[in-house]
Protein backbone atom coordinates (compact mmCIF):
# COMPACT_ATOMS: atom_id res chain seq x y z
CA UNK A 1 0.00 0.00 0.00
CA UNK A 2 1.52 3.21 -0.86
CA UNK A 3 1.96 6.34 1.09
CA UNK A 4 -0.47 8.29 -0.60
CA UNK A 5 -3.27 5.27 0.40
CA UNK A 6 -2.28 5.38 3.53
CA UNK A 7 -2.97 9.45 3.98
CA UNK A 8 -6.31 9.47 2.25
CA UNK A 9 -7.27 6.58 4.72
CA UNK A 10 -5.94 8.13 7.76
CA UNK A 11 -8.06 11.30 7.02
CA UNK A 12 -11.40 9.31 6.17
CA UNK A 13 -10.60 7.61 9.46
CA UNK A 14 -10.12 11.06 11.43
CA UNK A 15 -13.22 12.68 9.41
CA UNK A 16 -15.52 10.00 10.69
CA UNK A 17 -14.25 10.27 14.46
CA UNK A 18 -14.67 14.04 14.05
CA UNK A 19 -18.33 13.89 12.47
CA UNK A 20 -19.22 10.96 15.85
CA UNK A 21 -18.16 13.46 17.93
CA UNK A 22 -19.82 16.18 16.43
CA UNK A 23 -23.38 13.95 16.86
CA UNK A 24 -22.48 13.24 20.19
CA UNK A 25 -21.86 16.62 21.45
CA UNK A 26 -25.47 17.19 19.40
CA UNK A 27 -27.30 14.11 21.56
CA UNK A 28 -30.14 15.53 23.58
CA UNK A 29 -29.83 14.60 27.62
CA UNK A 30 -32.80 12.75 28.87
CA UNK A 31 -35.99 14.06 30.45
CA UNK A 32 -35.63 15.69 33.84
CA UNK A 33 -36.31 13.11 36.66
CA UNK A 34 -39.14 13.13 38.79
CA UNK A 35 -40.02 12.95 42.57
CA UNK A 36 -42.93 11.86 44.10
CA UNK A 37 -42.51 11.88 48.12
CA UNK A 38 -44.28 10.80 51.02
CA UNK A 39 -44.88 13.06 54.08
CA UNK A 40 -46.46 11.59 57.17
CA UNK A 41 -47.97 14.55 59.68
CA UNK A 42 -49.37 13.65 62.87
CA UNK A 43 -51.72 17.06 63.17
CA UNK A 44 -55.12 16.85 61.54
CA UNK A 45 -55.64 18.18 58.14
CA UNK A 46 -57.57 20.96 59.48
CA UNK A 47 -54.58 22.07 61.87
CA UNK A 48 -52.60 25.22 61.11
CA UNK A 49 -49.02 23.42 61.02
CA UNK A 50 -50.79 20.76 58.73
CA UNK A 51 -52.02 23.71 56.43
CA UNK A 52 -48.61 25.17 56.50
CA UNK A 53 -46.86 21.69 56.45
CA UNK A 54 -49.13 21.65 52.56
CA UNK A 55 -48.33 24.77 51.60
CA UNK A 56 -44.52 24.03 51.93
CA UNK A 57 -44.85 21.02 49.75
CA UNK A 58 -47.29 23.27 47.72
CA UNK A 59 -44.32 25.78 47.46
CA UNK A 60 -41.69 23.27 46.17
CA UNK A 61 -43.81 21.61 43.81
CA UNK A 62 -44.03 24.80 41.97
CA UNK A 63 -40.69 26.32 42.67
CA UNK A 64 -39.34 22.40 41.10
CA UNK A 65 -41.22 23.32 38.09
CA UNK A 66 -43.15 20.03 38.99
CA UNK A 67 -40.03 17.96 39.27
CA UNK A 68 -40.82 17.11 43.09
CA UNK A 69 -44.38 16.15 43.94
CA UNK A 70 -45.17 15.62 47.56
CA UNK A 71 -48.48 13.69 48.77
CA UNK A 72 -49.57 14.46 53.02
CA UNK A 73 -50.79 11.93 54.81
CA UNK A 74 -51.97 13.69 57.85
CA UNK A 75 -53.39 12.52 61.15
CA UNK A 76 -50.52 9.79 61.49
CA UNK A 77 -52.59 8.09 59.02
CA UNK A 78 -49.25 6.46 57.06
CA UNK A 79 -46.97 6.83 60.41
CA UNK A 80 -48.20 7.31 64.00
CA UNK A 81 -46.41 10.16 66.04
CA UNK A 82 -44.49 8.35 68.08
CA UNK A 83 -43.34 6.29 64.99
CA UNK A 84 -42.59 8.94 62.81
CA UNK A 85 -38.79 9.79 63.11
CA UNK A 86 -38.08 5.93 63.21
CA UNK A 87 -40.38 5.63 59.81
CA UNK A 88 -38.24 8.46 57.65
CA UNK A 89 -35.40 6.35 58.92
CA UNK A 90 -36.66 3.16 57.51
CA UNK A 91 -37.93 4.95 54.41
CA UNK A 92 -42.09 3.80 55.71
CA UNK A 93 -42.22 7.72 54.23
CA UNK A 94 -39.59 10.20 52.88
CA UNK A 95 -40.59 12.75 55.08
CA UNK A 96 -42.25 13.05 58.28
CA UNK A 97 -43.25 15.75 60.92
CA UNK A 98 -43.96 15.02 64.55
CA UNK A 99 -42.61 15.76 68.17
CA UNK A 100 -38.82 15.02 69.59
CA UNK A 101 -40.87 14.84 72.95
CA UNK A 102 -42.93 11.40 71.64
CA UNK A 103 -39.94 9.14 72.06
CA UNK A 104 -38.44 9.80 75.33
CA UNK A 105 -34.70 9.46 75.26
CA UNK A 106 -34.18 9.17 71.85
CA UNK A 107 -33.16 12.76 71.49
CA UNK A 108 -31.39 13.60 74.72
CA UNK A 109 -29.33 16.88 73.83
CA UNK A 110 -32.71 18.29 71.92
CA UNK A 111 -35.14 17.65 74.96
CA UNK A 112 -33.75 20.93 76.29
CA UNK A 113 -35.25 22.28 73.83
CA UNK A 114 -38.69 21.73 75.76
CA UNK A 115 -37.33 23.18 78.92
CA UNK A 116 -39.93 25.18 80.80
CA UNK A 117 -37.41 28.53 80.33
CA UNK A 118 -40.37 30.87 79.94
CA UNK A 119 -40.38 30.84 75.95
CA UNK A 120 -42.76 33.83 75.31
CA UNK A 121 -44.00 32.96 72.22
CA UNK A 122 -43.91 30.40 68.85
CA UNK A 123 -41.78 32.85 66.63
CA UNK A 124 -39.18 33.03 69.79
CA UNK A 125 -39.45 29.25 70.56
CA UNK A 126 -38.73 27.96 66.59
CA UNK A 127 -36.49 30.45 65.84
CA UNK A 128 -34.23 29.55 68.36
CA UNK A 129 -34.62 25.57 68.23
CA UNK A 130 -33.44 25.99 64.34
CA UNK A 131 -30.33 28.02 66.22
CA UNK A 132 -29.93 25.61 68.30
CA UNK A 133 -30.16 22.37 65.83
CA UNK A 134 -27.70 24.26 63.70
CA UNK A 135 -25.10 25.11 66.02
CA UNK A 136 -24.98 21.92 67.99
CA UNK A 137 -25.25 19.61 64.85
CA UNK A 138 -26.99 17.00 67.62
CA UNK A 139 -25.81 13.04 66.32
CA UNK A 140 -29.09 11.74 67.35
CA UNK A 141 -30.39 13.65 64.04
CA UNK A 142 -27.69 11.96 61.69
CA UNK A 143 -29.92 9.40 60.41
CA UNK A 144 -31.54 12.30 58.88
CA UNK A 145 -31.79 15.20 56.38
CA UNK A 146 -32.89 18.34 58.82
CA UNK A 147 -34.92 20.34 56.67
CA UNK A 148 -36.21 22.49 59.79
CA UNK A 149 -38.12 22.33 63.00
CA UNK A 150 -40.71 24.45 64.90
CA UNK A 151 -41.92 25.10 68.23
CA UNK A 152 -45.41 26.17 69.60
CA UNK A 153 -45.74 29.38 72.00
CA UNK A 154 -45.21 28.80 75.69
CA UNK A 155 -46.94 25.67 77.55
CA UNK A 156 -50.17 26.81 79.68
CA UNK A 157 -52.19 24.63 81.91
CA UNK A 158 -55.78 24.24 80.87
CA UNK A 159 -58.05 22.41 83.56
CA UNK A 160 -61.43 21.01 84.30
CA UNK A 161 -60.43 21.77 87.94
CA UNK A 162 -59.19 25.26 88.96
CA UNK A 163 -56.02 25.59 90.08
CA UNK A 164 -54.88 28.71 91.22
CA UNK A 165 -51.80 27.66 93.57
CA UNK A 166 -49.12 24.54 93.86
CA UNK A 167 -51.85 23.04 96.38
CA UNK A 168 -54.66 22.64 93.91
CA UNK A 169 -51.89 20.79 91.98
CA UNK A 170 -51.21 18.28 94.25
CA UNK A 171 -52.47 14.49 92.92
CA UNK A 172 -54.18 16.71 89.68
CA UNK A 173 -53.87 14.09 86.62
CA UNK A 174 -52.11 15.93 84.36
CA UNK A 175 -51.68 15.25 80.49
CA UNK A 176 -48.15 15.47 79.55
CA UNK A 177 -45.51 14.59 77.08
CA UNK A 178 -41.96 14.10 76.87
CA UNK A 179 -40.44 16.63 79.74
CA UNK A 180 -43.63 18.56 80.50
CA UNK A 181 -44.32 15.16 82.34
CA UNK A 182 -41.16 15.73 84.64
CA UNK A 183 -42.99 19.53 85.04
CA UNK A 184 -46.01 18.33 86.07
CA UNK A 185 -44.36 15.92 88.66
CA UNK A 186 -42.21 18.50 90.28
CA UNK A 187 -45.36 20.79 90.69
CA UNK A 188 -47.01 18.45 92.49
CA UNK A 189 -49.18 16.68 89.96
CA UNK A 190 -49.66 13.35 88.54
CA UNK A 191 -48.57 13.04 85.09
CA UNK A 192 -50.24 11.02 82.58
CA UNK A 193 -48.77 10.36 79.15
CA UNK A 194 -50.34 10.18 76.12
CA UNK A 195 -49.94 12.18 72.75
CA UNK A 196 -52.43 15.22 71.28
CA UNK A 197 -54.78 12.94 69.22
CA UNK A 198 -55.20 10.77 72.08
CA UNK A 199 -56.30 14.09 74.58
CA UNK A 200 -59.74 15.43 74.25
CA UNK A 201 -61.48 11.25 74.87
CA UNK A 202 -58.96 11.49 78.08
CA UNK A 203 -60.16 14.91 79.11
CA UNK A 204 -64.17 14.48 77.94
CA UNK A 205 -64.18 10.73 80.51
CA UNK A 206 -62.16 11.98 83.05
CA UNK A 207 -59.03 10.10 82.37
CA UNK A 208 -57.27 13.08 82.69
CA UNK A 209 -57.95 16.44 84.67
CA UNK A 210 -56.08 18.62 82.85
CA UNK A 211 -53.55 19.05 80.63
CA UNK A 212 -50.13 20.82 79.83
CA UNK A 213 -50.27 22.46 76.33
CA UNK A 214 -50.16 25.53 74.18
CA UNK A 215 -53.13 27.66 74.42
CA UNK A 216 -53.83 26.98 70.32
CA UNK A 217 -54.41 23.12 71.28
CA UNK A 218 -57.68 24.08 73.06
CA UNK A 219 -59.02 24.98 69.37
CA UNK A 220 -56.77 23.01 67.29
CA UNK A 221 -57.59 19.68 68.72
CA UNK A 222 -61.00 20.91 70.17
CA UNK A 223 -59.50 20.51 73.70
CA UNK A 224 -61.15 23.72 74.72
CA UNK A 225 -64.80 22.01 75.16
CA UNK A 226 -63.36 19.49 77.59
CA UNK A 227 -61.93 22.06 80.31
CA UNK A 228 -63.19 24.62 82.13
CA UNK A 229 -60.01 26.65 83.47
CA UNK A 230 -56.89 27.97 81.38
CA UNK A 231 -54.05 28.75 83.78
CA UNK A 232 -51.59 31.31 83.14
CA UNK A 233 -48.29 29.89 83.82
CA UNK A 234 -46.02 31.27 80.81
CA UNK A 235 -43.73 31.68 83.36
CA UNK A 236 -42.66 28.39 83.41
CA UNK A 237 -43.23 28.40 79.46
CA UNK A 238 -42.51 25.22 77.89
CA UNK A 239 -42.19 24.39 74.08
CA UNK A 240 -43.04 21.29 72.09
CA UNK A 241 -39.87 20.85 69.23
CA UNK A 242 -41.20 19.25 66.43
CA UNK A 243 -38.66 17.86 63.60
CA UNK A 244 -39.29 18.47 59.59
CA UNK A 245 -36.78 15.39 58.25
CA UNK A 246 -36.00 13.60 55.60
CA UNK A 247 -34.63 10.02 54.61
CA UNK A 248 -31.19 10.70 53.81
CA UNK A 249 -30.85 7.97 50.75
CA UNK A 250 -33.74 9.70 49.23
CA UNK A 251 -32.27 13.33 50.11
CA UNK A 252 -29.12 12.00 48.49
CA UNK A 253 -30.57 10.91 45.03
CA UNK A 254 -32.16 14.01 44.58
CA UNK A 255 -29.75 16.25 41.78
CA UNK A 256 -27.90 19.62 43.83
CA UNK A 257 -30.51 22.23 42.49
CA UNK A 258 -33.14 20.32 43.73
CA UNK A 259 -31.68 20.33 47.25
CA UNK A 260 -30.85 24.09 47.15
CA UNK A 261 -34.61 24.55 46.68
CA UNK A 262 -36.07 22.25 49.17
CA UNK A 263 -33.76 23.88 51.69
CA UNK A 264 -34.20 27.52 50.31
CA UNK A 265 -38.43 26.78 50.53
CA UNK A 266 -37.90 25.23 54.25
CA UNK A 267 -35.54 28.03 55.30
CA UNK A 268 -38.41 30.10 54.80
CA UNK A 269 -41.16 27.90 56.29
CA UNK A 270 -38.47 28.45 59.77
CA UNK A 271 -40.73 32.06 60.38
CA UNK A 272 -43.91 30.66 58.42
CA UNK A 273 -44.71 27.88 60.75
CA UNK A 274 -43.53 30.34 64.19
CA UNK A 275 -45.76 32.62 62.67
CA UNK A 276 -48.41 30.22 62.73
CA UNK A 277 -48.37 29.02 65.76
CA UNK A 278 -48.98 32.52 66.93
CA UNK A 279 -51.62 32.97 65.13
CA UNK A 280 -53.26 29.72 66.49
CA UNK A 281 -52.68 30.27 70.24
CA UNK A 282 -54.20 33.89 69.38
CA UNK A 283 -57.15 31.95 68.09
CA UNK A 284 -57.34 29.73 70.73
CA UNK A 285 -57.73 32.28 73.03
CA UNK A 286 -60.62 33.49 71.31
CA UNK A 287 -62.12 30.01 71.11
CA UNK A 288 -62.15 29.40 74.81
CA UNK A 289 -63.28 33.47 75.77
CA UNK A 290 -66.13 32.16 73.40
CA UNK A 291 -66.89 29.43 74.90
CA UNK A 292 -67.05 31.29 78.58
CA UNK A 293 -63.63 28.92 79.48
CA UNK A 294 -62.29 30.98 82.86
CA UNK A 295 -59.30 32.33 82.95
CA UNK A 296 -56.80 32.45 86.04
CA UNK A 297 -53.91 34.88 86.28
CA UNK A 298 -51.13 33.67 88.81
CA UNK A 299 -49.80 36.46 91.21
CA UNK A 300 -46.51 36.95 91.21
CA UNK A 301 -45.44 35.18 94.44
CA UNK A 302 -47.30 32.23 93.01
CA UNK A 303 -45.33 32.47 89.93
CA UNK A 304 -41.96 32.68 91.17
CA UNK A 305 -43.34 29.56 93.42
CA UNK A 306 -43.68 27.67 90.13
CA UNK A 307 -40.88 28.61 88.94
CA UNK A 308 -38.84 27.34 91.73
CA UNK A 309 -40.79 23.91 91.91
CA UNK A 310 -39.80 23.01 88.04
CA UNK A 311 -36.13 24.37 88.64
CA UNK A 312 -35.00 20.23 89.33
CA UNK A 313 -36.22 19.77 85.68
CA UNK A 314 -33.33 22.12 84.60
CA UNK A 315 -30.82 20.92 86.80
CA UNK A 316 -32.17 17.00 85.98
CA UNK A 317 -31.85 17.59 82.09
CA UNK A 318 -28.12 19.24 82.83
CA UNK A 319 -26.81 16.29 84.83
CA UNK A 320 -28.36 13.41 82.46
CA UNK A 321 -26.70 15.27 79.40
CA UNK A 322 -23.41 15.20 81.13
CA UNK A 323 -23.41 11.85 82.12
CA UNK A 324 -24.20 11.36 77.97
CA UNK A 325 -21.19 13.40 77.14
CA UNK A 326 -23.50 15.70 76.11
CA UNK A 327 -23.16 19.56 75.94
CA UNK A 328 -26.76 20.21 77.80
CA UNK A 329 -25.45 23.18 80.06
CA UNK A 330 -24.23 24.88 76.88
CA UNK A 331 -27.35 24.33 75.22
CA UNK A 332 -29.33 25.62 77.98
CA UNK A 333 -27.79 28.86 78.10
CA UNK A 334 -27.75 29.30 74.93
CA UNK A 335 -31.55 29.46 75.31
CA UNK A 336 -31.87 30.91 78.39
CA UNK A 337 -29.66 34.07 76.60
CA UNK A 338 -31.80 33.67 73.38
CA UNK A 339 -35.07 34.56 75.45
CA UNK A 340 -33.90 37.04 77.59
CA UNK A 341 -32.17 38.72 74.57
CA UNK A 342 -35.82 38.12 72.82
CA UNK A 343 -37.73 40.34 75.82
CA UNK A 344 -35.59 43.07 75.16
Amino acid sequence: MTLKTWIRIAGMLLLTLAGAAVLNGCKQEGPAQNFELSYSIFFPPTHVQCIAATNWAQDIEKRTGGRIKIKVYPAGSLTKADQCFEGVVNGISDIGMSCFAYTPGRFPLLEGLDLPVGYPNGAVATRIANDMVRKYKPQELGGVEVLYVHAHGPGILASKKPVKSLEDLKGLKVRATGLSKSIADKLGATPVAMPQPETYEALSKGVVEATLCPIETLKGWKQGEAIQYVVDSTAIGYTTAMFVVMNKDKWAKLPADLRKIVAEVSQEYVAKHGAAWDEADKAGREFVTQLKREFIALPEAEQQKWKAAVKPVLDAYVKQAKDKNLPGDALLADIQAAIAQAGK
